[in-house]
């Protein structure tokens, strides 16, 4: 059984004429007599009666004429989501985030893609760099928003923006007094990072900054996310070199100065995998509203 003969069924169910369904098919009477004897053997039952008076549904034929309908229906739907898949139209984007990006405008980005895109489910998690990189790869994720674009090749980057690192300090730090922290002040207090862990490639880069500067790091804790390394320095527990995103995280108790010497700010990426379509994760990139 094809959905040719279906077609064919349910224009003769209408017409109750051979020439008419013929020509309403575009098709001579003869294909359509042999197309409806077809189905007929498919089904396993006669369902129209011919006869001088004309022709008829059978009570098999009427019975199977709404079910026709109902599978012809249904094919046209699948046929119609497809179309809206492939368009990005619909679906379900799955995306990770760093949370500097919960303060550099993530929330009006969404906002704009589900008011541009309301039949698309967007399921979103936060994750550092390094998680969401495996997540990519474990095909977990469908884009990610990172710190880094040291990927692997099964992975690409695309740069979103770029800020300045600061420094955050306790409250009550004598630090704190001054408008701009040179570097090198930072290389006496217990110092506070990211997890190498989590993103090493961040890690790296910190270190790297301090040791321009003259100084190693004297690294006391760590924070698998930039918001607990915040909250550490709030507590007291030590100073940090953080994105400028996180100084309109609120956290009480910590303050952030200019850093007195120019350095490389904090990037942030799009990354997804090579061979994943690409549909809804660039109507996604195109939503994101200019800064």
């Amino acid at each position: 059984m094809e959905f040719r003969h279906l077609r064919y069924f349910l224009a003769l169910a209408e017409e109750l004429h051979y020439g008419r369904a013929a020509q309403r098919l575009a098709i001579s009477q003869p294909p359509l007599s042999v197309a409806i004897q077809q189905l007929e053997a498919s089904v396993g039952a006669r369902l129209f009666d011919r006869d001088s008076k004309g022709v008829r549904l059978t009570p098999a034929g009427d019975v199977f004429r709404a079910s026709a309908q109902a599978l012809l229906d249904r094919a046209e739907d699948a046929c119609a989501l497809a179309r809206e898949v492939q368009a990005g139209e619909v679906g379900r984007l799955r995306l990770g985030f760093v949370g500097s990006t919960l303060f550099n405008g993530l929330s009006a980005w969404l906002q704009a893609f589900q008011a541009a895109h309301p039949r698309v489910e967007v399921v979103v998690v936060e994750l550092n760099s390094q998680d969401q990189i495996d997540a990519l790869l474990q095909e977990d994720l469908d884009l990610g928003l990172v710190h880094t674009d040291r990927l692997p090749p099964a992975l690409v980057a695309q740069p979103l923006y770029s800020e300045p690192f600061l420094a955050c300090l306790p409250a009550g730090h004598p630090l704190a007094a001054l408008a701009e922290i040179p570097l090198a002040a930072l290389s006496d207090p217990p110092f506070i990072l990211f997890s190498r862990k989590g993103s090493p490639d961040y890690h790296a880069r910190i270190v790297a900054i301090c040791r321009q500067h003259g100084f190693y790091p004297r690294l006391q804790h760590e924070g698998r996310h930039w918001l607990s390394v915040v909250s550490l320095v709030a507590q007291g527990m030590g100073v940090s070199i953080v994105p400028a995103a996180f100084q309109r995280a609120g956290i009480q108790g910590a303050v952030f100065r200019s850093l007195a010497e120019q350095v490389d700010g904090s990037a942030v990426f799009a990354a997804w995998r090579t061979d994943s379509a690409g549909v809804l994760r660039e109507r996604f990139l195109a939503a994101r509203p200019a800064s």
